[in-house]
């Protein structure tokens, strides 16, 4: 008699996110927007008096505008072009617009915005580990520039009036926090074991926050800051000072767009200064940091409104100037991101094998 040998228990499906975690931050989300566009806004403006305002804007005003919109939408292809040795401008276009459309839209878009362009290099050739380096790089560039915005606003605000004692709180608060980033890339880029150590320092932390939520600890926190630092290492030190120009200019155009539209609604320099304005455009952005809704909507629109009429703004033309603001940065890359998603899709001139995009001195065989 052939003995049978005993079958292993069936192994469980592992278990994905409890019902009420998948619902309630997108239903929060929603009542967040809701609250914003349906009681706090009709308290400053009406939508008849936005159109109003509008309406009484110059053509010399709508083409100043135009070309600001237009400006701004192309400022951030050059830091895709920075931190991806090999891509061109019209792929990094279609890439940047297509994937702010989606974050603007789909709750939690950011998560499908990584997988389009990741999908969309490897398209053009490029590998999972150039784009890898692209996304670390542009998203901790982007967090340093919106440290950054508010030490220089509250510094300029300094120069241009008698400061307080909670801006200078806030102003010192961001450049320790702006300072201490800088110093821990600079660690981190140093060398390989100076890497492995803050990982494993990482890691410790992390894990220490996890234990009372009955989490395990994290591993391998020191692999992957090594890693990151034999990807980025080289192409850091040939082009930092490139990708910090390109992060500036693309945040400054964002805030042109919000100036122009200021003072095109009627918000004159008396009411609210060019340096106000950067002081709140500044916070504003440093609220994104933490995505409680799609692009910020709502959250943005609350924050510019309160602050633009605290500093002395006109409530409901500053109400306008932040609807036409929002409506171009906002609204109009999702139509654009949709042709170009359906652009993406349909053409297949530009696609490459995978793994053939061109190479430079900037991209290493292991990359």
């Amino acid at each position: 008699m052939t003995a049978v040998a005993p079958q292993a228990p069936p192994t469980r499906p592992p278990r994905g996110k409890p019902l009420w975690r998948r619902v309630v931050p997108p239903l929060l989300s929603l009542v967040l927007v809701a609250a914003v566009f349906f009681w706090f806004l009709p308290q400053f403006t009406s939508l008849s008096d936005v159109w109003s305002a509008v309406a009484a804007m110059t053509w010399a005003e709508l083409a100043l505008l135009g070309i600001a919109t237009l400006w701004n939408l192309a400022t951030y292809q050059f830091v895709m072009v920075v931190t991806m040795p090999g891509l061109r401008l019209r792929e990094a276009t279609v890439s940047t617009l297509t994937t702010t459309a989606v974050s603007n839209t789909v709750i939690g878009g950011a998560a499908i915005s990584l997988g389009l362009t990741y999908g969309m290099n490897s398209s053009w050739g490029f590998s999972r580990s150039r784009t890898s380096v692209m996304l670390l790089l542009s998203g901790l560039w982007n967090n340093f520039a919106k440290l950054a915005l508010p030490v220089l606003a509250l510094s300029l605000l300094a120069l241009t009036s008698t400061p307080t004692t909670g801006r200078l709180l806030a102003g010192l608060a961001g450049l320790a926090g702006l300072v201490a980033a800088v110093v821990l890339l600079g660690l981190l880029l140093r060398s390989r074991e100076s890497a492995a150590r803050i990982g494993r320092g990482a890691g410790r932390v992390a894990s220490a926050v996890l234990r009372p939520l009955g989490r395990p600890p994290v591993h391998g926190w020191d692999l992957a800051t090594t890693k990151f630092r034999d990807r980025t290492a080289l192409l850091l030190r040939a082009r930092w000072h490139w990708l910090t120009l390109a992060t500036v200019v693309s945040q400054l155009s964002l805030f042109l767009v919000l100036v122009v539209a200021l003072r095109a609604v009627g918000v004159t320099a008396a009411q609210v200064g060019v340096v106000e304005a950067l002081a709140v455009f500044a916070f504003a952005r440093l609220l994104t940091a933490v995505p409680f809704t799609p692009g910020g909507l709502g959250v943005i629109e609350l924050a510019l409104i309160t602050g633009l009429s605290a500093a002395g703004g006109d409530r409901a033309l500053v109400a306008a100037a932040v609807l036409v603001f929002r409506a171009l940065t906002y609204v109009l890359p999702i139509p654009l991101g949709l042709g170009t998603y359906v652009f993406w899709r349909q053409n297949r001139s530009w696609r490459r094998e995978p793994n053939t995009a061109p190479r430079t001195e900037l991209v290493p065989e292991t990359v």
